[in-house]
């Protein structure tokens, strides 16, 4: 017996939902039937738009955390259901198996819950032609898709699927960096990979070897760790420090789950903010304009490096629209990054002996590797390459199990009157923290811009239920207070929400 159902339907009765990186949710609301409506519903977006069709050909691929295997059997169930072949990539990361399905006009799809704990889980949805936008967002949400009788009562499939000989995608992606930048890039250096559960975390060590450096492995764990890059947890703090002391290394480089955000610590063991690292990365690369989100740091803008920067709202698909528009607008090298760290190449980079192709989703390879190789090329450590840009620095951290309705309720109190109601109100909340507020910018949630410059910005995050907030500042040690002091606030529920 068959049933119909609608994807928005679904999404409201699961709870698992869009975000800013595909459908995420609890592992216990991923059942095989859910993941496997979802799945039907990308699929029957793709046959509209020209992108799948009987018989062609899906990639799939996941992380390592626990549920990840289950979750890859109902999409797979699905692809044949729609009449697809499984291409099946096994474990490995999002960018590469993003980039062998844009390579073969193909669409994907990644299993992951990225930086989250492994209570959840995710699918994250590419196109033939790169990541699913906003729009196709909405095209999949008002999608009927047909569920077949395959599932039992807790809506796990009956039977297991038998999934197919696994495609190497990782040696065209190694291919990829090691034939741009050269077999001897990195010789001489050392370099420690920190890889915890992070699915990439094989493919960085062979990189490194290939690319000329002295590895270090370290940390490598069966457990799943969730490594946010944007909230490094303090014992990761402390180990980078230890490592680099004790193993006289000139960085470390590892990134969260999924391996599409990085993470890159300098010769003190030192981690560099993400946003930092993609100013970094587009310099080395000579990208010519940058899409970025509002929360980034703004030493993009001080720096003057780039003829464009275009801000915009959080999230990759936001970022990859704005680069289309700079491509359009006919700037040569464009590229985009998050706070993140992830690293989006728009067009193509040319040297005089071979080319980059664009990548147009989040990577966390090239703003490591490519920062490492300027390093090098300019032979000073990573911390005076990144002294080279102006003095600002961003610090975020987030309240976890704080619901989104509930960060909403708080943005929404604080920014209710005319302008200059808002802007007493925030002073008066904020003044003994940063002062007098100046301006506000509600691109994506509340950013705040003081009369010392600086900035706090508060946002419901898109894949969980946290409020993050950014704090950027002319000291780290200034930011980290400050976002400290916020964060208590709302803890105290000071705002009365």
């Amino acid at each position: 017996m068959k049933s119909q159902v609608c994807i928005s339907d679904l999404m409201t009765s699961s709870g698992v939902a869009f975000g800013t990186s595909g459908a995420r949710g609890l592992v216990e609301a991923m059942t095989d039937r859910i993941c496997f409506a979802y799945t039907c519903g990308f699929l029957q977006h793709l046959e509209d738009i020209g992108h799948f069709s009987k018989g062609a050909a899906v990639s799939i691929a996941g992380d390592l955390r626990p549920s990840t295997p289950r979750i890859l059997q109902a999409c797979a169930a699905a692809i044949l259901h729609k009449g697809g072949k499984i291409d099946y990539c096994g474990f490995v990361p999002s960018p590469s198996v993003a980039a062998h399905g844009f390579a073969h006009n193909s669409g994907s799809l990644m299993v992951t819950g990225s930086h989250i704990p492994d209570d959840r889980n995710g699918i994250k949805f590419n196109r033939a032609d790169g990541e699913i936008l906003k729009a196709d967002e909405i095209a999949i949400r008002a999608q009927n898709v047909e569920i077949p009788d395959i599932f039992d009562a807790q809506g796990m499939l009956n039977e297991p699927i038998v999934l197919p000989a696994l495609t190497d995608v990782s040696s065209s992606y190694l291919a990829r960096y090691v034939d741009f930048f050269g077999a001897k890039a990195l010789e001489g250096m050392a370099l420690g990979v920190y890889e915890h559960s992070a699915v990439g975390r094989d493919i960085f060590v062979q990189l490194v070897k290939e690319l000329g450096g002295t590895v270090h492995r370290l940390g490598r764990s069966d457990c799943f760790i969730p490594v946010d890059t944007e909230a490094v947890r303090p014992e990761d703090h402390a180990l980078a420090q230890q490592w680099s002391r004790e193993l006289n290394l000139d960085a470390i480089l590892s990134s969260d789950g999924d391996s599409d955000r990085p993470l890159l610590a300098d010769e003190n063991g030192n981690w560099i903010r993400g946003d930092i690292l993609g100013i970094l990365c587009a310099r080395a690369l000579g990208a010519s304009a940058i899409a970025t989100p509002v929360s980034c740091n703004s030493a993009v803008e001080s720096a003057q490096l780039f003829d464009a920067i275009h801000r915009t709202r959080i999230g990759s698909p936001f970022v990859i629209e704005a680069m289309q528009a700079l491509i359009h607008d006919g700037h040569a090298v464009v590229c985009g990054y998050e706070a993140n760290g992830g690293f989006l190449l728009g067009s193509a980079v040319t040297t005089d002996t071979t080319i980059l192709a664009p990548l147009p989703t989040r990577d966390a390879a090239l703003p490591m590797i490519a920062t490492l190789v300027d390093a090098q090329r300019k032979n000073l450590p990573l911390s005076a390459l990144q002294a080279e840009l102006p003095a600002r620095f961003t610090f975020s951290e987030r309240l976890q199990n704080y619901p989104v309705a509930q960060s909403a309720a708080l943005i929404e109190k604080l920014i209710q009157g005319e302008d200059i109601e808002i802007l007493d109100r925030l002073t008066a909340l904020f003044k003994e923290i940063a002062g007098v507020a100046k301006r506000f910018d509600l691109t994506d949630g509340l950013r705040i811009y003081f009369d010392n410059a600086d900035i706090i910005h508060l946002r419901p995050s898109g894949n969980a239920p946290e409020l993050r907030c950014y704090t950027e500042c002319d000291t780290m040690e200034r930011a980290s207070s400050i976002n400290d002091q916020v964060l208590h606030l709302i803890e105290r529920n000071a705002f009365a929400v």
